[in-house]
């Protein structure tokens, strides 16, 4: 199994994958479809061997490939995982085929380039997650800028340019201040190679600098408040599958670059300025769980309630112990299936009626009974129902915060109170009720064959998580436990 090129085969099969849809030009719809969900089913099957030859016993870095890239610099191809970013690699890889099934009947305008744009995107994104290398996994991290930017530029909603702009201004900004810290780093150590840059000394200050170039470039990407306020816009533009792999795979690029970077780079720094995200954090996880109490648009109230949940990803990894750690990685891996169903749903009901404004709805459960039931399920995961994969990462950050600071866990803990109001708020005015307008009655059909399908792996993951979160916790407790020793070892 180690000898297999695994992690290679699944950066560069959907890159390939995608020039070759890409090639097929128009008029060639349906083979662009076919084509691209075959390549991005195949892709997942290859990342599952990670999981077949994992080894869950070692915090070492495992399926290492490593190549000389740029001698003169000591850049070198290597690509590895553990057990912080294997999970990742499997949600990115599955996300990319719900995208694609999920865009079969709506999307009929330039095929081939929206379905190559998707694949190359699925490519790029594994990259991040595997890229053992300062420069490789740069380059990565900045080319996947250039897909998404095309998905909601070219088949977004009116606004969809304005959006398009705010996003790569935001993350292209962060990712400049992060090459600094990167290049910074380099001159100290000799090496892009990420792991031994975890060991390099770095005084205070130093580490203080590069914590905040991070910070700003991790920020922005998961986002934190108030560098957020690009993504409400995303999410409202972008097509049904372009939110899905956003709130999915995009936002949760920030949360391991925190874990790959800045807690095992710059410990000191980090418990030095820890009050900074901590506040930021809970911030987040109150606030803006306030603003999407007020939203009438489906789809920003769901980008806002994604803000909020990825505030309790932050909090838990800057409370340097292992619940708060493992908490903040489940939640990231939880929030992929929930975020992703949720923006399923409204797309669902999008295709039918053409609108998000949740007072256009009301009583959908008369007329789609199954998709009712879906929909509950993923609302009752974003509130943190017990037996949902919801629950099980705000509960293991709350009690990390909990040994920290009982305050963090009590406001923490609001998002509990708050998501259940939001969520439910939106799912009984959409959902229940009587019919309120014949369009409901008219032009909502129950769901289709392919739409089951599409939702069926993420109710079985959400719950599975929920209801056995082991393998979860056993795939990332040695890693886990690894990162948390580096960042609580000063290197003063």
């Amino acid at each position: 199994m180690e000898q297999l090129p695994i992690l290679s085969l699944s950066v560069w099969l959907p890159i390939l994958g995608g020039l070759l849809v890409l090639a097929l030009g128009r008029n060639r719809d349906e083979m662009a479809r076919w084509l691209a969900l075959v390549v991005s089913g195949v892709v997942f099957l290859i990342t599952t061997l990670l999981l077949v030859g994992f080894d869950t016993g070692t915090a070492g870095m495992q399926f290492v490939e490593d190549r000389v890239w740029i001698p003169a610099f000591d850049i070198h191809y290597k690509l590895g995982v553990d057990g912080l970013s294997v999970l990742l690699v499997l949600l990115t890889s599955l996300s990319t085929v719900i995208a694609v099934a999920a865009s079969w009947e709506s999307i009929t305008r330039q095929v081939p380039l929206y379905m190559a744009a998707f694949l190359i995107m699925n490519g790029l994104m594994i990259g991040v997650f595997s890229a053992l290398d300062a420069v490789l996994f740069y380059v990565f991290w900045e080319a996947m800028l250039i897909p998404m930017f095309l998905i909601i530029g070219i088949w977004g909603g009116p606004n969809r340019i304005y959006a398009t702009i705010k996003f790569f201004l935001y993350t292209f900004f962060g990712s400049v201040l992060m090459l600094v810290a990167l290049v910074y780093l380099y001159a100290q150590a000799g090496t892009f190679d990420i792991l031994a840059l975890h060991d390099v000394q770095l005084s205070l200050a130093e580490q203080v600098w590069i914590f905040l170039a991070f910070l700003i470039a991790f920020a922005v990407k998961v986002p934190m408040w108030p560098v957020h306020t690009w993504l409400p816009d995303a999410h409202v533009e972008a097509p049904t599958a372009g939110s899905v792999i956003l709130a999915a795979i995009m936002l949760k690029m920030g949360g391991y670059g925190f874990l790959r970077f800045s807690l095992p780079i710059t410990p000191d720094a980090s418990h030095e300025l820890a009050w900074l995200v901590i506040a930021v954090s809970l911030v987040a996880v109150v606030y803006i769980g306030l603003v999407a109490l007020v939203q009438e648009d489906m789809k920003k109230l769901v980008a806002y309630s994604s803000i909020a949940h990825m505030g309790f990803v932050t909090l838990g990894y800057f409370m340097f112990n292992n619940q708060g750690v493992a908490g903040g990685l489940v939640q990231m891996i939880s929030h992929g299936f929930v975020s992703a169903a949720l923006f399923l749903c409204i797309g669902v009901m999008y295709d039918r009626l053409h609108t998000r404004r949740i007072s256009e709805y009301g009583g959908v459960a008369n007329v789609m009974p199954v998709f009712a039931a879906f929909f509950m399920l993923f609302a009752m995961a974003n509130a943190g129902l017990p037996g949902t994969s919801g629950f099980v990462g705000e509960f293991m950050v709350i009690l990390g915060a909990f040994k920290v600071q009982p305050w963090f866990a009590v406001l923490a803990a609001t998002t509990l109170i708050l998501g259940a109001a939001y969520t439910l708020w939106l799912y009984k005015r959409v959902i229940f009720g009587a019919v309120t307008s014949e369009k409901v009655e008219r032009e909502m059909p129950p769901m289709s064959v392919r739409e089951k399908w599409v939702f069926a792996p993420l109710a079985v993951l959400v719950l599975l998580m929920g209801l056995w979160p082991a393998p979860f916790l056993e795939i990332m407790d040695s890693s886990v436990t690894q990162l948390v020793e580096q960042a609580n070892t000063t290197k003063l």
